[in-house]
């Protein structure tokens, strides 16, 4: 349990330090606001603690101990020995990157972060099944992993920075905010597209490696069988949520405001509507967390 607990919390980490810098720079620049320079501090913090304490809950896994019996020996082997301790010390360097990078006043440097950031996140591909195959067949899934990874980053820190955005208290918005939440509305609506385009393929990439045709058949009996199609099941629900926005409550939004009616009741909705999607992604990483603890079918 501490070592899923500890995977969910550093995923849900990585994808926010990610996807809501990356939000701000395809949404309206002047309206999108990043990450508070007190926010980024405290999310970088976070996540070297959360990286050294992964890599400890490893190390104790694969040497059969708790986690407060691993020895130096064993975690210095792990870091400096294995793809898993490669991609740990790739995100380390990453995460100081961003650190220093939060201290350049450009648009360059802002690029640069949200690159940086996302080599940190794509590193968690090592320590799942991403790495866990060979040849061609391993080089494809460890891309779709990582690609994987990315897109839902991108959805899952935007989601955290609307659901921010339209958690005001509408009362004490002016006519110039509810303008300003629209467009940066409408800008995730168009992304969002491709980042569950990407997500649907990526994901049946994944799946047809790890599960495969013939695991299909295992729902009833394999509990990485049953999670996945629980996983799923989640994701579908996003989707639904995801497209509602996008073609009913965000029109509605705009209706409101080309007739010179404060949308009161679409930011309602929307806020209601992006509440639950958050809940439901928080769902499905706990799942994803708990996925990469145990063995796929195809691997049996």
């Amino acid at each position: 349990m501490l070592a899923i607990t500890i995977r969910f919390a550093l995923y849900a980490n990585l994808m926010v330090l990610f996807g809501w810098p990356l939000f701000a720079l395809y949404g309206t620049r002047d309206k999108a606001r990043g990450l508070s320079p007190r926010s980024l501090a405290s999310l970088i913090l976070l996540a070297v603690f959360l990286s050294v304490a992964g890599m400890l809950a490893m190390t104790a896994s694969m040497s059969g101990v708790a986690i407060i019996d691993v020895d130096r020996g064993s975690t210095k082997a792990m870091v400096f020995e294995t793809p898993m301790g490669v991609a740990w010390q790739v995100r380390m360097a990453a995460l100081a990157a961003i650190a220093v990078l939060a201290f350049v006043r450009n648009p360059a440097a802002r690029v640069a972060q949200v690159a940086v950031a996302g080599a940190a996140l794509a590193s968690l591909a090592w320590t799942g099944h991403g790495a866990a195959g060979e040849a061609t067949k391993g080089l494809v899934k460890l891309v779709a992993d990582i690609v994987h990874l990315l897109a839902a980053g991108a959805w899952i820190g935007a989601l955290v920075a609307l659901g921010l955005m339209v958690a005001r208290n509408a009362s004490r918005l002016k006519s110039a905010d509810f303008i300003s939440m629209h467009c940066t509305l409408d800008g995730f609506s168009k992304a969002g597209t491709v980042f569950v385009a990407l997500l649907i393929v990526t994901g049946s990439v994944n799946t047809w490696i790890l599960v495969g045709p013939a695991g299909i058949g295992l729902i009833g009996s394999d509990q990485y069988v049953q999670l996945l199609a629980l996983k799923l099941a989640l994701f579908a629900a996003m989707v639904g949520l995801a497209a509602i926005n996008r073609f009913r409550l965000t029109p509605a939004f705009s209706r409101d405001l080309d007739a010179g009616v404060v949308p009161l009741e679409a930011h309602r909705a929307l806020r209601r509507s992006i509440a639950i999607e958050a809940g439901l992604a928080a769902s499905v990483l706990a799942i994803v967390a708990w996925l990469g603890t145990l063995v796929p079918p195809a691997s049996l």
